[in-house]
């Protein structure tokens, strides 16, 4: 089947809902809409679509709008919404599941940028075993090819000392490599995917 989604013509999933139950561990069509996940959320003002809406989406099988959606990179991870929702839905878990799916049927996220700082974040963290500004900003601007967007602003952050340039030394990093190492076993991700 078919819809007429924003002037084309789009395929719809119906079995996209499920999928998207299993790999979370939650069920989104217990979503009424309330509308509390997205007036909680500190990014919502960022995102394409609010929480609700996305869900919404899933459970009409509009997959490929769903998994390019900005929305599942920019989410945030606080909690904010699952701790708001009357019906205990933990959306963090539907978010990242949503872009697990993404990044395996390798669709695009509409914002270019989010799923490479999601990724950069995450080998900064694995990296570093704590995040270093300098250096994840520093790849972000090789990869996006935006050398001077934000100068002023960083200068201004490191005058203030809010940016420094070496990244200190953390005593966990042999442990968050191997939860880094363990998670991708399991998930069994590519370690260039990551």
């Amino acid at each position: 089947m078919q819809v007429i989604w924003r002037e084309e013509t789009i395929p719809i999933d119906f079995s996209f809902m499920e999928a998207v139950n299993a790999q979370s561990g939650q069920q989104i069509q217990l979503c009424y809409h309330c509308h509390k996940c997205g007036a909680g959320c500190p990014v919502v003002s960022f995102m394409d679509y609010t929480p609700d809406k996305l869900f919404r989406m899933a459970q009409l099988g509009l997959k490929r709008q769903v998994l390019s959606s900005s929305t599942i990179w920019l989410c945030a991870a606080c909690h904010t919404c699952a701790a708001r929702c009357p019906n205990d839905i933990d959306v963090t878990k539907v978010m990242d599941s949503l872009k697990e799916m993404a990044q395996k049927e390798k669709i695009k996220a509409s914002r270019r940028i989010a799923p490479l700082f999601h990724r950069a974040f995450l080998s900064n963290l694995r990296r570093f075993g704590q995040i270093h500004e300098a250096s994840l900003m520093a790849v972000l601007k090789l990869k996006t090819f935006s050398f001077f967007r934000d100068v002023m602003l960083g200068l201004k952050m490191f005058r203030k000392g809010k940016i420094v340039l070496l990244p200190k030394r953390t005593k966990g990093r042999k442990q968050i490599r191997k939860l880094f190492k363990e998670i991708r076993r399991r998930a069994e991700i590519p370690a260039e995917s990551q």
